[in-house]
């Protein structure tokens, strides 16, 4: 029979089968993870390279980019080491040792300045971009852990905390720490939008709300819905704010009154939530070895359109808009080398 015969009626019986076949959804647990109405899920990224890191051992934390020159830094913070990354040529570049348990790094392209949170001496130092040497130390009580630029004002924010928590905040015009205002606990990811921070405290299953004009906290709201709230991003011109629990719920809060719109199954072990604005779209990265890609409907309504498969512990990720890039680091366990799993996000 030719490869070109028309189909035949028991052809076209099997094809309408196979059209009117149901979705099959991600499941945790047992249970189906919500997935797009009627139909097969758009994709939203799509795997490009991996980029294999043989020196690194263990897991890592934060990354940060180099627009300009594709440059990306690393924190492997079982590995005491910041990576740095060519996304161009897909090639590590150099390791930068000696940090003591780094957290989340920060680059600063006006002054060509790579800020790293350290964990274990409670540390925040600035280092040269070029030959990464030390060029700023600025000491807390304290582990440091999340860090964020306010370019508004030119501060660093970062939390600090173990036995106790708060927020500091240090002056990169006088480079010189500025004040803390204290939190009900440690602080884990946080968000600016103007005066205003929001801040998770696990410990105390609740988020805070900083008030920079008053320097203290003006609002507690408890998290009902989930445990461990770690993970947090922001919608600032819509006032949304995105929070993941541990045990895989995924929640929205209007910022306007503190109260929760809409939740979400997700893949356990979130740690990285990336509001995508030009698409509407939301990346959730979990230790469960998902990526879990959400799509806001209404400012209300949210669906999760799939979950793609990584690997396990793999829960650290950057959304690099500027490159169309997303990127999520997996560990180093057993025999399996670390490595960077480099996706294209579709326009």
């Amino acid at each position: 029979m030719g490869l070109c015969q028309p189909a035949g009626p028991f052809l076209l019986a099997v094809a309408a089968c196979l059209i009117s076949l149901p979705v099959r959804t991600q499941t945790q647990g047992g249970r189906p993870l919500p997935g797009p109405a009627g139909g097969f899920s758009e994709k939203s990224i799509l795997f490009r390279s991996s980029i294999t890191l043989p020196n690194v051992r263990g897991g890592f934390d934060l990354m940060a980019v180099d627009v300009e020159r594709k440059r990306l830094f690393v924190s492997a913070e079982d590995n005491h080491s910041v990576e740095v990354v060519d996304l161009g040529t897909g090639r590590p570049l150099r390791s930068i040792p000696n940090l003591n348990e780094p957290k989340w790094v920060v680059y600063r392209p006006d002054e060509n300045v790579l800020y790293v949170a350290t964990g274990k001496d409670g540390r925040v130092t600035g280092l040269d971009a070029t030959t990464f040497e030390k060029k700023y130390i600025f000491q807390f009580k304290e582990k440091c852990n999340n860090l964020r630029y306010d370019a508004a004002t030119r501060e660093l924010v970062v939390g600090v905390g173990d036995t106790f928590g708060s927020l500091g905040f240090i002056d990169l015009r006088e480079h010189r720490i500025v004040r803390e205002i204290p939190l009900a606990d440690y602080p884990k990811q946080f968000e600016i939008d103007g005066s205003r921070i929001y801040v998770n405290v696990p410990r105390k299953n609740v988020i805070q709300v900083v008030d920079r004009d008053v320097q203290k906290v003006v609002a507690t709201w408890p998290v009902k819905e989930a445990r461990e709230n770690v993970p947090m991003a922001l919608d600032r011109q819509n006032h949304r704010l995105f929070v993941a629990g541990e045990e895989g719920k995924f929640l929205v809060y209007s910022t306007a009154t503190g109260a929760s719109v809409a939740i979400l199954d997700v893949h356990k072990g979130a740690d990285g939530i990336y509001f995508d604005a030009a698409r509407r779209k939301l990346y959730v990265s979990t230790a469960a070895g998902f990526i879990d890609v959400i799509k806001q409907l209404d400012l209300d309504r949210y669906e999760v359109l799939e979950g793609i498969p990584t690997v396990d512990g793999a829960a650290t990720s950057l959304l690099i808009p500027q490159l169309n890039l997303y990127v999520v680091a997996t560990p180093q366990a057993g025999t399996r080398a670390a490595a960077l799993r480099v996706y294209r996000v579709v326009p």
